[in-house]
Formats: structure tokens, C-alpha cells, sequence
């Protein structure tokens, strides 16, 4: 899901480089070659990394799994985006890599834009209604109904240093021995929670969020869903060397994606923020070394006309990032 309560740093702190600044400041994204995966998550991966979207190795993810997850009140400020079609009908103009959702959007939407827009099957959720203190999501899905579905990759919540991470890696485990036996790629959506993560600086901290892209490459995950680290005050209560750091915003999420090792990373929009913000935190991301971003209400919470202008934008970014299957 989109984070309801993650911020970005401004678009100020997100240094917007020359050319020539940008060529020497790009780093690396794990190329597909270097994977070692079965036919089936290779074949898989390379249609959404260079079939769909906007090809080159990069992805653009429009996920809409916040209905579960938050309820309906994301949707107030776009009405129309209540109705799923609305998001397919946006990710199929769009171009985009995928649409990410539950099953049961999946099964009463997708065969509408079953091959014109690959599909990432979410597999496990919960309500925004209790507390965050225990979090851990059910599993709502299995890589069998993806695999029936169509699907290219199957999507698994995991809350890193919960309480309940103990049953979380336990339900992870079965998920990526099905995955891999499916030949299904896994995507981790790895998030910090619980009150032992608030009191060492916080979920948004750069501590939190490093920790949770190891976490997820540790326990398999071939694509990894991670937020922008937000420095504050209450870094101070990280562990060391980290509480001591001063590290740029495109530093921190560059130690982030060093984290992830050879997972491809998936930047997470968060909350709605303007344009200007939100490509700046766009071109940052892709220099530190991701492959790409899942933005949901970045996008579907603005008018169609809106979402596509800015959709192609996207596009032309990602066009700069480019590089051929290896």
C-alpha cells in the first residue's frame, strides 16, 4: 500500500542536478542477468521490466490497494477513483509496468485488461483500523490465484520489527516457497512498525528503512517496496553509527538501496504532493539506483487529463534511465 502518514523530503532538499551532474551521480541498478532466477520469474520479470510501461529496465507501478488498507477516504479527493476501473483505465493510457491490487478487485476487474496490463497480485492486508503497535497482514491471497489470474508478480506486506514478525517470516516463508515453485517473482512491500522501531528513531528513519531493505533481501525478495528515509530530530534516538550520520536525502536512500543488494528497488510515493516534488523525488530515486516507483495516490487522487500529463513525464525520465536487457 501507499504509506498514509509518510513524508517526502521537500522538493528543496531533492538537489535537482545539471546533465552533466546527473551522468556522474547515476549509480547502478542490479541488471536481470545478474539474478539467478528460474524461467518462470525471468520470463516474468522481463515483461514488466521491458514489455510494458516504459521499458529499459525501469518500472512504473500504479498500485491500488488502499481501499483495503486505508478505506475509502482516499478516494474523496478524486470520486471518480473510487471505481477500479478508473485505475485500469489509467495504468492501460498510462502505460504502465503493472497495477497492484487484491483479489478481489483482480478477479471482478482484471479480465477487462487481462494482457494489456500486467498484474501484481497483493497477498496479504489489513485494515487501517487497529493500532500499528502489532501490525502484521493475513493473507488474503495465494501465488495459486495469481498464476490463475495471469498475474506477473505476486505482492506481500512485511512489518519489520513488529511483534509479530515472528508469524510475519513464518507467512513469508510459505509465500516464497510457492513463488518459487511457481515461478512467480516476490515483491516485498518492507515496512517498519511497532513501538520498538518508534523508539529507535522512528519508522521513517534511515535506520528503520536500511534495516527493512536487508530484512527483505535476507528473506528473498526479488523486487523490494521501500520509502524515502525523512531525516528529523528523533534520529538522535537511532542506534549507532546511524544517530551520528549527515547524509543528503539522496545519500540515505542510496545506503538504502546498497541495502536491498540484488533486489530491485521500488520507491513508494506516500501521500499526494505536488508535481514539481514529486518528479524531483522521481529523478533522485533512479540516481541513487532504483529501478523504479509505485505511486498510487500521486497519481489516481488527480483528474485523468492531470495523471496522464504527469504520467508522461514520468515516461520521459524513465526514458533517460534506460538500458537494454544483459
Amino acid at each position: 500500500m501507499d504509506e498514509p502518514s509518510v513524508t517526502v523530503a521537500p522538493a528543496a532538499a531533492l538537489h535537482a542536478p545539471s546533465a552533466k551532474e546527473m551522468g556522474a551521480r547515476r549509480h547502478a541498478r542490479p541488471s536481470l542477468s545478474s539474478l539467478d532466477l528460474s524461467p518462470g520469474k525471468r520470463t516474468r520479470l522481463k515483461r514488466l521490466l521491458y514489455q510494458h510501461g516504459p521499458g529499459g529496465g525501469t518500472l512504473l507501478v500504479l498500485p491500488i490497494d488502499q481501499g483495503l488498507e486505508h478505506g475509502p477516504v482516499d478516494f474523496f479527493e478524486n470520486p471518480a477513483a473510487l471505481d477500479p476501473d478508473y485505475q485500469f483505465r489509467l495504468a492501460m493510457e498510462g502505460r504502465f509496468s503493472a497495477i497492484a491490487l487484491h483479489i478481489g478487485l483482480a478477479a471482478k476487474y482484471f479480465h477487462h485488461y487481462a494482457g494489456e496490463v500486467p498484474l501484481i497480485l497483493k497477498l496479504n492486508g489489513k485494515t487501517g483500523i487497529p493500532s500499528d503497535a502489532e501490525a502484521f497482514s493475513s493473507l488474503t491471497g495465494t501465488v495459486e490465484d495469481a498464476v490463475r489470474l495471469g498475474a506477473d508478480a505476486v505482492g506481500y506486506t512485511l512489518y519489520v520489527g513488529s511483534p509479530a514478525q515472528d508469524r510475519d517470516f513464518a507467512q513469508l516463508r510459505g509465500v516464497r516457497q510457492d513463488a518459487e515453485r511457481l515461478g512467480m517473482p516476490l515483491i516485498v512491500w518492507a515496512y517498519p512498525r511497532g513501538e520498538a522501531v518508534a523508539k529507535k528513531g522512528g519508522r521513517e528513519s534511515l535506520y528503520a528503512i536500511d534495516y527493512a531493505a536487508r530484512v527483505a533481501l535476507e528473506l528473498g525478495a526479488d523486487v523490494v517496496k521501500l520509502n524515502y528515509p525523512v531525516r528529523s530530530e528523533k534520529d538522535q534516538a537511532s542506534p549507532p553509527p546511524y544517530n551520528t550520520l549527515n547524509l543528503t536525502p539522496e545519500e540515505a536512500f542510496r545506503k538504502v538501496v546498497e541495502s536491498a543488494g540484488r533486489a530491485f528497488v521500488l520507491v513508494s510515493g506516500g501521500e499526494k504532493v505536488g508535481d514539481s516534488e514529486l518528479l524531483a523525488k522521481v529523478r533522485a530515486s533512479m540516481d541513487s539506483g532504483a529501478t523504479g516507483i509505485i505511486f498510487g495516490r500521486n497519481l489516481w487522487q488527480r483528474p485523468k487529463a492531470d495523471a496522464l500529463a504527469l504520467t508522461r513525464e514520468l515516461h520521459a525520465i524513465f526514458r533517460e534511465y534506460a538500458s537494454p536487457p544483459a
